[in-house]
């Protein structure tokens, strides 16, 4: 057998599919939101995309170091001069390591283009869970029915009725979500919706602030997240002002974090901690 024809064809097949599985993920939802809904693309969930990406990948790096032992002659030459010499950094090598280190560089600066990269990332999933729909807290479809119950202040006896009730099999409260929706061959999501299905509640007043940032906080503007939680905007930007936090209401909780070094989940406490002084608006926003 010709390993040399082996290894190529096994490198560029393995290239294929990684590169198929990079653009799978790419555009696939948050994690949160793919478990929650059983997002799927031919029969196959984001987290079996994923192992295959892994596995692919490893043997596409596999190939590529044979590959680069059966042609390590052909690569050393790349690295000589017109005498013959050997020099790393030749004029091609050097061009290589620029484009590699400006890909780095840019990327962690975020400036164009590839920055526009991670803007669509983001926008993707953003679609993604605006479509599917976000579960009330990370992972809930690994939470036991009554469990989850309580996370979402349901009583956990009626959703287990009227779960029943719409037809869906059920042993008891101690089933996770993700147990109750692969043996009902339906979605988390639909699952949560039986629990709720014709459950009446009275008129709420302002919600309270959670202690911790619910699923997708990051891409709300701060006026959506106050006219949410009945805070005076205005107020609010003022108090984060005074932490040299500089913020618009139009802006994201992302935008706002990242132009101030920080992650949208710390913004998220400073704003918490914030409120706590700040006068309630009964039109949220303060306008």
């Amino acid at each position: 057998m010709q390993m040399r024809k082996i290894t190529s064809l096994t490198a560029t097949l393995s290239f294929i599919v990684v590169l198929a599985t990079s653009v799978i993920l790419y555009i696939v939802p948050q994690g949160r939101v793919a478990y929650w809904a059983d997002w799927r693309l031919w029969g196959l969930s984001k987290e079996q995309w994923g192992e295959i990406h892994i596995n692919v990948g490893l043997l596409f790096l596999l190939a590529l170091a044979l590959h680069i032992y059966y042609n390590w002659k052909p690569l050393m030459a790349y690295l000589k001069d017109r005498a013959r010499r050997m020099k790393i950094f030749t004029p091609a090598f050097n061009v290589a390591l620029a484009i590699c280190v400006i890909t780095v560089a840019g990327t962690l600066f975020t400036v164009p283009p590839f920055s526009w990269v991670l803007d669509l990332n983001a926008s993707l999933k953003d679609a993604g869970a605006a479509k599917y729909g976000e579960p009330p807290y990370g992972h809930a479809e690994l939470s036991t029915l009554n469990g989850f119950a309580k996370k979402v202040e349901l009583d956990p006896q009626a959703a287990l009725v009227r779960l029943r009730a719409a037809g869906f099999q059920a042993a008891d409260g101690n089933q996770t979500l993700l147990a109750l929706a692969t043996l009902n061959k339906t979605t988390p999501k639909a699952i949560y919706a039986a629990m709720t299905a014709g459950e009446t509640k009275a008129p709420a007043g302002p919600k309270a602030l959670p202690a911790t940032a619910p699923p997708g906080t990051g891409r709300l503007s701060l006026a959506e997240m106050c006219d949410t939680y009945a805070l005076d905007s205005q107020a609010l930007i003022a108090a984060l002002k005074s932490r040299n936090i500089s913020a618009e209401a139009t802006e994201s909780l992302r935008v706002i974090a990242e132009r101030n070094g920080m992650g949208p989940v710390d913004l998220y406490q400073v704003i918490k901690t914030a409120a706590g002084s700040l006068p309630v608006s009964r039109t949220g926003s303060g306008a």
